[in-house]
């Protein structure tokens, strides 16, 4: 308990002194509760794992296990590398045709006696030795020539054929700049020193911009119909991170289907213009709010896993309890599951025997909502108001119970933006927005993207229609 210094006591009346030590009293008492509050958080922060909340996965080393201490390795004996008798890994030699120059050896004399050889051995010793080949850039000087007329003296000059840029860059070099800056997440200065030191392509921040806008444009089209097409879909799997234009706050959205993805870089009320005012599918995604408009969900069940985890990672037994109770019936649940997807059990047995499962949750979820505990009656009330979200795979065939399609999809943009920290302009988050939903539909179609967006931009220089980009059956 805290004193009253004596110096100040002495001077204090008996009634002062009582109710200067009544407070001091209440005073000990809150900041003992604060200080068991405060270990409380911290005990909370450090159970936080990426398998019960929204930690990432890459916070936690990949070879450690939740709530288990590290193993001490036994020492071994062996030597460090190879051990004898291991399997030898070499380079296979390549065909004597493949090589870009054979040169033979032979020797002039003998390595004992000195006396001069001659004659050719029909099986030499093969070395071969790779490097790269001195990267020269290709340019290519169009004269376009300025003669007068010499009946009416007007000066005429010859035009660019056609696929010519008006610009220094063509169609490769575009594309390419194009992937070091939306594929491969270089920022524009490192992909200007690229182009300089390994290309011997005169190249600056600014060029780089300049080649962003052009590919970005000849984006455009392709990205359009992509985006037209979510409208007719019957399931889009979507998921949102956030993320900043210059200074202002804008979220990045992913719309995923099974063979292609929709990139966009708009405000949190975007939903309606990126999937369509007429769109009449199933989305699957997260609880955020903004999906809440849309007539038709799936709640990811995956997100529900890691949250019933936390419920049992809680000190409350009450709220513990609840969570081992609505885990049991998830791994019920995704047992079905699986056994539906691989074909073992046909799809009117499946939901016949999820009925019984979907039941119990919802009872209790209504325990939960009803239960007083302050941890658990805000996340039940919101799952039990809306647990035809929960269920929306079992009333119709083919839709995922999980949202992970989105949050693979997305994963390369949360990179980039991480390392990034967004755009700076209008025309950076048009061009992001292009080149992602360009990069993961080519890896969804199973194709080459450098290939395919050479093609899209060589078309926009010639005037002409990018080729299709998926392939439909």
């Amino acid at each position: 308990m805290s004193e009253i210094p004596p110096e100040l006591a002495a001077e204090m009346t008996p009634a002062v002194r009582a109710f200067v030590e009544s407070l001091m009293v209440q005073m000990d008492e809150m900041q003992a509760r604060m200080q068991a509050e405060i270990d409380e958080l911290k005990a909370q922060v450090k159970k936080l794992t990426p398998q019960n909340s929204s930690v990432p996965p890459a916070t936690v080393h990949p070879h450690a296990r939740a709530g288990a201490k590290p193993k001490k390795k036994a020492k071994t004996k062996k030597p460090r590398g190879g051990q004898k008798g291991h399997k030898r890994t070499i380079r296979e030699l390549v065909p004597v045709e493949r090589c870009t120059a054979v040169i033979p050896l032979q020797p002039t004399e003998c390595r004992r006696c000195g006396n001069g050889l001659t004659g050719f051995d029909p099986e030499p010793l093969r070395h071969q030795v790779w490097e790269l080949p001195a990267i020269e850039p290709l340019i290519t000087e169009y004269q376009q020539h300025r003669l007068t007329c010499q009946c009416c003296g007007t000066t005429s000059c010859a035009e660019l054929p056609p696929g010519v840029p008006r610009g220094q860059f063509g169609a490769r070099l575009l594309a390419f700049t194009a992937l070091l800056m939306g594929h491969f997440r270089q920022s524009k200065r490192r992909a200007a020193t690229f182009l300089t030191d390994l290309l011997n392509m005169p190249c600056c921040p600014a060029s780089t911009v300049n080649m962003q806008n052009r590919v970005a444009a000849a984006l455009q089209q392709p990205y359009e119909d992509l985006r037209s097409r979510l409208e007719q879909e019957p399931q889009v799997f979507m998921d949102e991170t956030p993320t900043k234009q210059a200074n202002q706050k804008a979220w990045l959205w992913t719309a995923v289907t099974s063979t292609y993805a929709v990139f966009s870089s708009r405000a949190a009320t975007a939903l309606p213009k990126l999937l369509g005012e007429s769109f009449q599918g199933i989305i699957n995604c997260d609880r955020a709010k903004m999906y809440w408009r849309a007539r038709h969900l799936q709640w990811c069940w995956a997100h529900l896993v890691r949250d019933f985890q936390a419920l049992v990672d809680h000190h409350d037994n009450q709220v513990k309890r609840l969570g081992f109770d609505l885990q049991r019936e998830v791994n019920t649940m995704f047992h079905l599951w699986h056994r539906h997807r691989s074909g073992e059990i046909p799809w009117e047995t499946f939901r016949t025997e999820l009925q019984p499962v979907r039941d119990k949750v919802n009872a209790l979820l209504l325990r939960g909502r009803c239960s007083g505990n302050k941890r658990l009656t805000g996340m039940c009330r919101e799952l039990y108001d809306h647990r035809e979200w929960l269920w929306t795979f079992a009333e119709h065939e083919g839709i995922e119970p999980t949202n992970n399609t989105a949050e693979r999809a997305l994963r390369p943009a949360v990179i980039y933006r991480k390392l990034s920290f967004g755009t700076q302009s209008e025309a950076g988050s048009r061009f992001i927005e292009r080149m992602l939903t360009i990069s993961e539909t080519c890896r969804l179609q199973n194709r080459s993207i450098y290939q395919w967006l050479c093609d899209a931009v060589d078309a926009s220089l010639s005037n002409e229609t990018a080729p299709p980009i998926i392939t439909d059956p």
